[in-house]
């Protein structure tokens, strides 16, 4: 079966999932760690927008925002290698820590971006983690629970990029 041909697209907005290599141990605090600093300096490098995120044991989520002229699969590409060397020399492991191709989707309207937003944060509650989203610590889900100018729910590692959208959820964006 052939793959897919992935879509170049830049300055768009992108619910991506990345999952763990089936072989692989679950990923710890240690692990998360890890991710959320390699996600903090691949940002800095490729300028891309995070929105809102989850990390758990066998895969993560995030909202992307790509500008141009990167593109989604750039910043996957970058986060993926990057956090792979890093988590494998601290695991003393060699080999695959994510599955070859992780899946995106362009978010279209400001209701399609506000349900990936909802999914994520409600991901760990899903999976029987935690019985309230704020309860899971790997998650943006309390920067969205405080206010705007409230610094004390950002995320210590890894806070989101705070973005304005228009109150229509029919809205392209």
């Amino acid at each position: 079966m052939s793959r897919l041909r992935r879509l170049v697209l830049s300055d768009r907005y992108f619910y991506v999932t990345c999952n763990l290599h089936r072989s692989r141990k679950k990923l710890r605090d240690a692990d998360f760690r890890i991710l959320a600093r390699v996600i903090s300096a691949r940002r800095i490098e490729h300028e891309f927008l995070l929105t809102a995120w989850v990390f758990l044991p066998d895969h993560w989520h995030a909202v992307i925002g790509v500008r141009y002229p990167k593109t989604i699969s750039v910043v996957m590409e970058s986060i993926k290698v990057s956090s792979t060397r890093q988590m494998n020399s601290r695991r003393k492991q060699a080999g695959r820590l994510w599955q070859g191709r992780f899946f995106d989707r362009a978010l279209r309207t400001v209701r399609e971006y506000n349900r990936a937003v909802e999914y994520i944060h409600l991901n760990p509650v899903k999976a029987a983690l935690v019985q309230r989203v704020e309860d899971w610590p790997w998650s943006s889900a309390r920067e969205y629970s405080g206010s705007i100018q409230d610094e004390t729910t950002r995320h210590p590692l890894l806070p989101i990029d705070r973005v304005l959208l228009p109150s229509d959820q029919r809205t392209r964006i």
